[in-house]
């Protein structure tokens, strides 16, 4: 008798996981072609309004109108407050909803940036624009509460996938970020799924990532690799120079210009001004100019990676929309550089490790996994680094985030959270309590 009950329990244990499986395996479909598509498009019309604004130079005057539309849709549709990523993350660990025209503002007012040469990535509205169309499909489909949250990371992990090409690092990074260090598994699979459903639907259409030549690379040795951990350490303090400078730009924009009009003409105007003490332009737009640059060998200017800073700081403390992950990328691209000119390494392997752990020193504190995913598995240049090399990485990943977590981390004295204190540090509000908007709009 109590045999028959075990497998009685067991057998209806089994057909629920198949249930459960088939029912994440058709919505996962769902949301990676859905948003997919949505990701794809979006992609493809950044790349048309960077080259318009490339070979049509007058778009840099369009800044104050498109600052002053950006402020003005967000206001007419009542999204004055939309937090933007910070409100799609908090979704998930919270009660608060992503409302549904979070997909269409940061659709538009990113590409109307981009257009008008804006320094902005796009991973911002990767998120976004995933997440808000991942919880119209989890309503759809009339999900509770909790598969809903998977539904948002779905489509999270879908569009992010989809713009970037890193499926493994957007599934990761979908279940990461909304904690620090902690995974939702049971997202795994749907995330996985949908991210590669994603990333397929983009490259069909003709949405593929960006590929560079890493060219000449040294032996693995004791020399090299010293050097390189020191370059690690380095890009860990110009990832926190770089999120501190977003932080003032943005406090002093709110301070001196509180009216959110007048703000985003000033921004426009310091903009404007610092490009044409650059006529190279080399710092508009998300920056891949630059990476594409020091990977061809050409010359940049040594403090490049610091007018990056500053046109991104302006850029979006004024109020325009895009993401910092890939002006980041440039600026790690950047500052390897000028590190292959200091250490006389090859510059693409500079350039690669300088991306790399520019990126892990930003977002690591919130999203290591995702951070290692990305740089060692999913980013097109470490596929071509000889093994020694690529298993090196994860080293100077550690040194680099070891370095940014430790001007983030509560000082001696604050070493144990409360647990109220825990849960905001969970959700990074316990460091943006010293560093407000800590890489994440």
């Amino acid at each position: 008798m109590i045999m028959i009950e075990h497998t009685n329990e067991t057998i209806q244990a089994l057909r629920q996981n198949i249930r459960y499986f088939l029912k994440w395996t058709f919505i996962s479909a769902i949301s990676g072609v859905t948003i997919g598509l949505a990701g794809t498009l979006f992609g493809l019309g950044i790349q048309k309004a960077t080259a318009f604004w490339k070979s049509h130079s007058w778009t840099l005057y369009l800044l104050p109108l498109v600052g002053l539309l950006i402020v003005w849709l967000y206001r007419f549709a009542h999204e004055e407050k939309n937090r933007g990523t910070d409100m799609v993350l908090d979704s998930i660990s919270s009660t608060e909803e992503v409302t549904p025209a979070t997909a269409p503002l940061i659709f538009i007012s990113t590409l109307l940036s981009h257009l008008a040469t804006a320094s902005v990535g796009r991973e911002g509205a990767a998120l976004q624009l995933g997440g808000s169309l991942g919880n119209l499909i989890g309503k759809a489909f009339r999900l509770d509460e909790k598969d809903r949250k998977i539904a948002i990371m779905c489509g999270m992990s879908a569009g992010f996938s989809a713009i970037f090409g890193t499926p493994l690092a957007a599934a990761v990074f979908a279940m990461e970020v909304i904690s620090i260090g902690v995974m939702y598994y049971a997202a795994l699979v749907p995330c996985v799924f949908s991210a590669f459903v994603g990333v397929s639907v983009a490259k069909f259409l003709g949405l593929a990532p960006e590929h560079y030549e890493i060219g000449l690379v040294p032996e693995f040795g004791a020399s090299s690799a010293l050097l390189t951990v020191l370059i690690g350490i380095l890009c860990a303090c110009v990832g926190i120079f770089l999120c501190v400078s977003l932080h003032q730009c943005g406090h002093a924009y709110r301070k001196v210009f509180p009216n959110p009009y007048i703000r985003v003409l000033a921004g426009s105007a310091i903009f404007i001004v610092l490009t044409l003490l650059f006529p190279a332009r080399l710092y508009n737009g998300s920056g891949a100019q630059i990476i594409e640059m020091v990977f061809e060998g050409e010359k940049i200017p040594v403090y490049a990676f610091l007018m990056k800073i500053l046109f991104t700081g302006v850029a979006l403390g004024a109020g325009f929309k895009g993401g910092e992950i890939v002006p980041t990328l440039t600026v790690g691209a950047a500052f390897g550089y000028l590190m292959s000119l200091v250490t006389g390494l090859p510059v693409g392997l500079c350039a690669s490790v300088g991306m790399a752990c520019l990126f892990v020193s930003v977002t690591t504190v919130r999203c290591p996994r995702c951070s290692w995913h990305l740089n060692f598995l999913d980013l097109p240049q470490c596929h071509i680094m000889p093994l020694p090399w690529q298993c090196a990485l994860p080293c100077l990943d550690i040194m680099g985030s070891t370095t940014a977590r430790s001007s983030f981390i509560p000082r001696s004295g604050q070493n144990s959270l409360t647990e109220n204190q825990t849960s905001k540090y969970c959700r990074c509000q316990y460091v943006s309590e010293r560093y407000r908007h800590l890489f994440l709009q």
